[in-house]
């Protein structure tokens, strides 16, 4: 019989077993190496039976890319040592429920758990309440602590030297320690996030061939996603990053879809929104290629004129009852007709920490500038979104950035570059360059949100420059390692992957 077993078959089985002493382990695994051997080693002498569990690739949460090697890769592998007896598949996101359930004698963490502030889950401390509830004992081994993220970053990683050599010099000067307390910081801080509701739908369809009398394509409907996007995904992604979130947006006066919403709107944002006359809540239908996740189309459900005074008053109102009690307005201006020149006064005259990015999309191309708002602290931008409000694709990306620090009395523009990465302008500091980081990119929709999002809180905090860059790097990488907005960027994810990048 293998060693491999279903996680409900291996509790039946180990209950036959009670005269002996059984030892569980547990964890990712992705790269197996000494370090593991010695932490099976030292923990099965504590007794009879070595159980190992590792955790499902859904729940690594190390950032794209990670794991490196799959669930059934990484069963096989702990099941190949002699030393452990039994191997399985965790169902769950932690050991909690796997201890419950297995009811070891022992559980074996590794000499990084000693020290249980340090874990970024903060979930040893449920598993070591976990493992006392049912009679056992939790175990820290003293070996030497080896990384499987460090060998991975070193040999399989798949990035250049180029960005390889940018990990290492950025380690040494900013450990992932000290990013993670500027994250952490973030908490301190009560945001107004301000912008238009966007429902993004994608339609996955199959092209089966040219339309016999017209010159189009024709393709079979197969199924598809609604996604909360707009500034409800920024909302969403600082959520759980910062103390409080307000939120000021417009839904449609018809068709406002807004059950859809508050179902997709986290609960720790408060929301605040406005129902724009003669309009629908705003849909971009996006058809894609099924099978190559390539966009073929899209149709905009959408009434871009700007709102009515009255309506804007009505936005003014909003805003000045919440403004008090403000550290930070995140403003998203997707360029559809809410934010209107007197809103806009209104917003840069009040004093609070200001960071906006205007957006560029079918629907406004041209005319949706970040020289609309006067007065800004700091500023998120793409390079198509830059070259708009210089009116040109020539020139030197750095003239055209401080142009725009001065039109706007920004203190930092940051601007993303796609594959070439970012970069940061910053009064005291000058220009810095990141390198991209990410590796596959499934889709781009929502990068700029979920960058903007995190790295605003920063510049709020005055956190150093190269760090803001690197996080929004970092950030963007999550982002389009997923479609649309399925996912938000969570802390404990981030924390991750930042200290798997910076092993």
């Amino acid at each position: 019989m293998g060693k491999i077993f279903p996680i409900h078959d291996l509790s039946e089985l180990l209950n036959t077993k009670r005269d002996k002493k059984i030892i569980l382990c547990h964890g990712v695994f992705d790269l197996l190496h000494i370090g593991h051997i010695k932490y099976f080693e030292e923990a099965k002498s504590q007794g009879d039976i070595l159980v190992v569990t590792v955790t499902p690739d859904r729940f690594v949460n190390k950032g794209p890319d990670r794991p490196h090697f799959t669930e059934q890769l990484r069963l096989e592998a702990i099941a190949a040592l002699e030393i452990v007896d039994y191997v399985a598949l965790n169902l769950w996101p932690t050991a909690v429920e796997t201890l419950l359930l297995l009811k070891p004698d022992i559980y074996a963490k590794g000499p990084d758990y000693q020290d249980q502030t340090t874990d970024l889950t903060g979930k040893i401390r449920d598993e070591e309440e976990a493992i006392r509830s049912v009679g056992g004992e939790l175990f820290i081994t003293s070996g030497q602590v080896f990384s499987s993220s460090r060998l991975l970053n070193q040999s399989l990683s798949g990035y250049t030297d180029e960005q390889i050599e940018y990990f290492r010099s950025f380690a040494l000067k900013h450990p992932a320690d000290e990013v993670i307390s500027w994250l952490k910081r973030l908490h301190t801080l009560r945001v107004l996030v301000i912008g238009e509701t966007i429902i993004d739908r994608y339609s996955y369809c199959y092209p089966i061939g040219m339309v016999t009398k017209d010159p189009i394509i024709a393709v079979k409907y197969l199924h598809e996603e609604w996604f909360a996007g707009g500034i409800i995904a920024v909302a969403n992604h600082g959520a759980g990053f910062y103390h409080s979130v307000d939120l000021i947006s417009a839904l449609g006066e018809k068709d406002s879809y807004e059950q859809f919403i508050h179902t997709h709107l986290k609960d720790e944002v408060n929301s605040h929104f406005i129902y724009k006359t003669d309009s629908p809540t705003i849909i971009k239908q996006r058809f894609v290629d099924a099978y190559l996740n390539q966009k073929l189309f899209e149709v905009h459900t959408i009434n871009d004129e700007m709102v009515s005074m009255d309506q804007t008053n009505e936005l003014i109102q909003k805003f000045s009852s919440l403004i008090s009690d403000i550290d930070l307005v995140l403003v998203v201006d997707f360029g559809h007709g809410m934010i209107s020149s007197p809103f806009i006064e209104k917003i840069v005259g009040s004093g609070v920490f200001t960071a906006v990015n205007t957006q560029t999309n079918a629907g406004n191309r041209g005319f949706n500038v970040i020289s609309r708002y006067p007065k800004v602290d700091y500023v998120s931008l793409n390079a198509t979104e830059l070259n708009l409000e210089e009116r040109t694709n020539a020139g030197d990306i750095k003239s055209k950035i401080l142009n725009v620090v001065e039109r706007v009395s920004a203190n930092e523009v940051l601007i993303t570059e796609g594959k070439y990465g970012t970069i940061l302008y910053d009064r005291e500091d000058g220009f810095i360059r990141t390198p991209a980081f990410a590796g596959k990119v499934v889709d781009r929709i929502g990068a700029g949100d979920a960058i903007i999002s995190i790295t605003a809180g920063l510049a709020c905090l005055n956190a150093p420059a190269d760090i803001i860059g690197f996080v929004a790097n970092a950030v963007a990488s999550m982002a389009v390692s997923t479609v649309g907005h399925r996912t938000s960027i969570e802390p404990v994810g981030l924390y991750k992957y930042i200290t798997t990048l910076l092993k």
